[in-house]
């Protein structure tokens, strides 16, 4: 089978490397909050021309800190998507926020018309999640938030080196979040995340809200606060990596060009061209999903569904009444199928997948 992704491939050329970086962590005896994490923060803030990054020990932490350290507290209604996998909501239920949601535009981000609609007294923020690697229409969400003074949070976890009008994913929001769990195209050996924006005081606010609030140690000045650090060996397995992205970006954006040639009447391609599209997934859409996920298993091919619930219509939530105000999410949620898009893919699988897409009867 073609896997849909395959760490196998993507760490063995860098085994050298990541052996020494675990070797000097090891050596140093150093693994919480020490050199490793500073450098790497202050590389990926140089990288992506960001003020401050402040690592945390996962994605869905980074959210809510992120918000944490931007002032939204409980109570607070915060605008986003409904598609995006709930780990914004999920950050929010932490926080005792109040998630509002608004559909989605054709490349299934958060809508700036439908986010302006929902805006109401109590709206303290919007969540923007770039999702499958394409980003929103920040332009339009910056100038939202401006207008109403509300502070937009970027949720970058699926973009990582993507850009737009020469801003970088994560440059654009007050606050934004990063996700490098193993199969993002920046991805850590385990669990890591962290945290940007581009004023002193929220970056400073979150380094206490990583670790429980402290001024200085065992003294709590702050809170509610988490333990969520990004750990030396992460830091440092993730600077051995940094340097690579910006290839490894411009090889998955090479394979969905390849994709979107594979024309089929019943299959609908993403947009694939601009420096704003990283190709962290590649996802098409057909009516016919349950055949088309068949025939490609059957030509061996993996493929998975991100994401097959909206966030009102998983069992813990199940709102029927905001699934119908979000019917261009609703729909697509049962529509898309992510098809293996990785910088490893080989040109013979590439083919292979382009031949199943071209081939297929639609049963």
């Amino acid at each position: 089978m073609i896997a849909l992704n395959d760490l196998s491939r993507h760490m063995q050329p860098m085994q050298e490397a990541l052996q020494a970086a675990f070797a000097r962590v090891l050596a140093r005896g150093w693994f919480v909050l020490g050199p490793e994490l500073q450098a790497f923060e202050q590389a990926f803030a140089s990288q992506f021309s960001l003020n401050h990054a402040v690592g945390v020990a996962n994605g869905t932490d980074a959210i809510e800190l992120a918000l944490r350290g931007a002032g939204i507290c409980a109570g607070d209604e915060v605008i986003l998507a409904p598609n995006a996998g709930m780990y914004a909501a999920t950050a929010l239920a932490a926080i005792g926020a109040t998630p509002v949601y608004a559909d989605v535009d054709d490349d299934l981000n958060l809508s700036p018309q439908t986010a302006a609609a929902c805006i109401t007294p109590r709206t303290r923020a919007i969540v923007v999640t770039h999702l499958f690697g394409r980003m929103a229409d920040m332009p339009s969400l910056r100038q939202l938030a401006d207008d109403n003074a509300l502070v937009l949070m970027e949720d970058c976890a699926q973009a990582v080196g993507a850009v737009q009008h020469g801003r970088h994913a994560g440059a654009w929001g007050d606050v934004s979040s990063f996700s490098f769990y193993p199969t993002k195209n920046l991805g850590a050996l385990g669990d890591a995340g962290l945290v940007a924006c581009h004023q002193a005081s929220i970056a400073a606010r979150v380094r206490q809200l990583r670790q429980y609030g402290w001024t200085s140690k065992y003294v709590v000045a702050d809170g509610p606060a988490r333990n969520s650090r990004l750990d030396e060996l992460q830091a440092a397995f993730l600077s051995v990596q940094l340097p690579m992205l910006a290839d490894w970006n411009a090889r998955r954006r090479a394979v969905a060009a390849r994709y979107a040639s594979a024309r089929h009447p019943l299959i609908r391609h993403p947009r694939t061209e601009g420096d704003d599209y990283v190709a962290h997934l590649y996802v098409v859409r057909t009516s016919k999903r349950d055949a088309l996920m068949g025939h490609l298993r059957d030509c061996g091919i993996s493929s998975d569904i991100h994401y097959p619930l909206i966030d009102s219509d998983q069992p813990f939530v199940h709102d029927d009444e905001t699934s119908a105000s979000v019917p261009v999410a609703a729909a697509a949620s049962r529509e898309i199928l992510t098809l293996p898009c990785y910088p490893e893919l080989t040109d013979h699988e590439i083919e292979q997948v382009c031949k199943a897409l071209l081939t297929w009867n639609g049963e």
